[in-house]
Order: C-alpha cells, then structure tokens, then sequence
C-alpha cells in the first residue's frame, strides 16, 4: 500500500528532497522533483496519480510544477479558474478533498474543465509555509474515490514531512532574489558614478552640477538615468563601467 511504502522510506524521501535542494538551481526546479517525488510515492502499479504543486508568493506570479504534462495542464486550471479546490486549500489552509467532480458544485467552471481531461477525483493539501507564501500539494485521478481513508493520510504525512525542504527552498529563493537585486544596483550605481566623473572632468564642474547634467539629459531623452550614464561611459570608447566583488 502507498501508507505503507511512505512510512518506510520517509527518511530517504527527505534525505532525497535536501540533496535535491542543494542541488536545484532554482525553486522552480525543485518543485518539479518535489512533484515527481509525490506521484512515486503515492502512485499505486496500475493505478496513476498526477500530481501537480502550485506555489504564490508576495510580488510573484504563481509557480506550477508538476510531475507529468497533463498534470501541468490541470494545475494550471487552478488559477485561471476564479475558485478551485486549489485555492480553497490555500487560503483556508486545510484539506480539500474531492471524491468525485461529477457530483460537485461548488466550483461548476473547474469541475467541467478538469472533468473534460477525464479526472474524476482531486486532493488538495497545503504545504506549511511562513508570511504570505501559499503552496499546494495537488492530486489527480481518473478514478472517482481514489483518495479516501489510508491515502489521504498518507497524502497529508507527506506534506507535513516536505514541507519543511519546501520552505527552505523558498527561503533561499528569496536570499537568491535579493542578492540579484542587490548586485543590480550596485553596478547601476557604479556605472553612474563613473559618468559623473567623466561629466566633471569634461565640464570642469562639481560632483552636484555634473549629476543634475545627467538627470537632465535623462528627462530629456525620456531614458533612464542607468542607460544615459552607460552611454556617456560608452562614448570614450573603452567599453562599459564594471563592478569588482570580492570573493
């Protein structure tokens, strides 16, 4: 039984997910495993379950992973739809489970959606997450009933075991973000002071009357300050400014 194979290799599940973790280039990557890794685990021989997990953070368009592509296409559902089992885990931040969509109403747009890709029955269970990150363990199965009893314990074991590989990976996405933009502005800067510079040597001006000359071209060319100050930087002919980081 799923349960059963879950409680036996928990630890290499997670074990797996932290090496995966170390080893993404990007959270996006690690959803992707982080998905297959649940359909393997959840999946029964001869009985499939797609599975798909849906990730909204603060500033962020939603991030779909998924195990297989007809499982990208359904979770893709949950957010074109105005509600969705999906959303409804999220925001309430418990189980939803749909035994079959064929005798749901409470979300007629998605049900006949997912209904026409030949899904019967859904799982939504939501990851543990910190501040406004919402994330979504999404299953799929042809069969109606599928999800019931010992599985769906099963399921949300699971979530509860990744969820914390997930906010770690989230974390570092975050750190990741943060250091680009960091490193953005410093070259932006860089390259801004240096056609200062050169603005006051050719004008023989101070450092406040050279930067209102590159504010004011600027406005002028309706560009912005970083792209007029490249050009000034570019015109001597000796390629572009260049921000030095100590390793």
């Amino acid at each position: 039984m799923a349960g059963e194979s879950t409680a036996n290799t928990a630890p290499s599940i997670t074990d797996h997910l932290h090496e995966e973790l170390l080893n993404s280039t990007d959270v996006e990557e690690f959803l992707a495993e982080l998905a297959r890794v649940s359909a393997r685990t959840l999946c029964v021989p001869g009985d499939e379950v797609l599975c798909g997990i849906t990730l909204l953070r603060q500033r962020k368009a939603a991030t779909v992973a998924s195990s297989a592509d007809p499982a990208q296409v359904i979770s893709q559902l949950e957010y074109q739809s105005s509600d969705s089992p999906g959303i409804t885990a999220a925001e309430g931040h418990r189980t939803v489970h749909v035994p079959d969509l064929g005798d749901e109403d409470r979300w007629p747009g998605y049900s006949a959606a997912v209904l026409a890709h030949g899904v019967r029955s859904v799982l939504a269970i939501p990851f543990e997450q910190e501040g406004e990150t919402k994330a979504t363990l999404l299953l799929y199965s042809h069969r109606a009933g599928r999800f019931e009893g010992r599985i769906l314990e099963t399921a949300e074991d699971f979530v509860r075991q990744t969820s914390l590989a997930l906010r770690l990976a989230v974390r570092f996405a975050h750190y990741s973000d943060t250091a680009a933009h960091l490193r953005a502005t410093l070259e932006s800067r860089t390259v801004i002071d240096v056609a200062v510079g050169i603005i006051m040597a050719q004008n023989r001006c101070s450092q406040q009357a050279a930067f209102s000359l590159l504010k004011a071209a600027s406005s002028t060319r309706n560009s912005k300050l970083h792209t007029v100050a490249a050009a000034v930087v570019n015109a001597l002919g000796h390629g572009p400014a260049e921000t030095h980081y100590d390793e």
